[in-house]
């Protein structure tokens, strides 16, 4: 029986070792098809999911990871990749959504007014925090921004390092969602930050504008393969209720 909620998250530990069992492929594409519904900034959903299975990849891919044990002994990889360089391409295909959804007669004032505000919100705002050039326009707007600020509230991540950020935000959002699915039908995974990016990126053959979020080992857990008790900072010292 799947889990609940709680007892996935309650289950997933980074698992550094696994057993030499086959896990199936089709059930790990469902939990991809699961980090795919994760929230994601302004729905640009930039990211793209490399599920692995070919062994000579795994082992390729394992030494880009140093040989560390979670991607060594894995059955199968995950490669979350942020696709901040894709913007223009999934800002238009929110804006064709849009466009659909509204492609009927007899519209209402406030359904016409939802539309527009939509549609500017993708064709005049996206790009003008989007659009880059050398790392130079987004210190202008991220200056121009800050001075505006000082009146109202005001959007201030405007140059290129916090877009990149807030693409690894949504791309870190799926990760989560795909891992605690895999909890859920008892499957273990290892999220990894130490690998040798550019390596990755020629394994998987990817274009100078992604950037690798992290790499996930995927299997069953062995005994040996979780390091010890969870260890978690106190609750009251990372809660604030205000």
């Amino acid at each position: 029986m799947e889990k609940t909620v709680s007892e996935a998250i309650a289950y997933r530990r980074s698992t550094r070792v696994y057993k030499d069992i086959p896990i199936d492929t089709q059930k790990v594409k469902q939990c991809l098809v699961n980090a795919a519904l994760a929230p994601t900034s302004s729905n640009l959903q930039l990211w793209e999911f490399y599920h692995v299975t070919d062994k000579e990849k795994l082992k390729r891919l394992a030494e880009a990871c140093f040989n560390q044990s979670a991607a060594k002994t894995a059955q199968q990889l995950v490669v979350i990749v942020a696709r901040k360089d894709l913007w223009k391409k999934r800002r238009q295909a929110n804006i064709d959504f849009i466009n659909k959804a509204y492609d009927k007669e007899g519209l209402s004032e406030r359904d016409l007014r939802r539309k527009k505000m939509a549609t500017n919100y993708y064709k005049k705002l996206i790009p003008t925090v989007y659009t880059d050039f050398l790392g130079i326009l987004g210190m202008i707007k991220y200056g121009v921004f800050q001075i505006m600020g000082l009146f109202k509230p005001i959007y201030r991540q405007a140059r290129q390092s916090d877009m990149r950020i807030v693409a690894h935000k949504s791309a870190g959002l799926a990760a989560q969602n795909f891992m605690i699915s895999m909890a859920a039908i008892g499957y273990d995974t290892c999220p990894m930050e130490g690998s040798d990016t550019l390596r990755v990126k020629r394994i998987l053959k990817l274009p100078r504008g992604a950037e690798i979020n992290m790499v996930i080992g995927c299997g069953i857990r062995d005994e040996k393969g979780i390091y010890g008790k969870r260890f978690r900072i106190p609750f009251e010292e990372v809660y604030f209720e205000v």
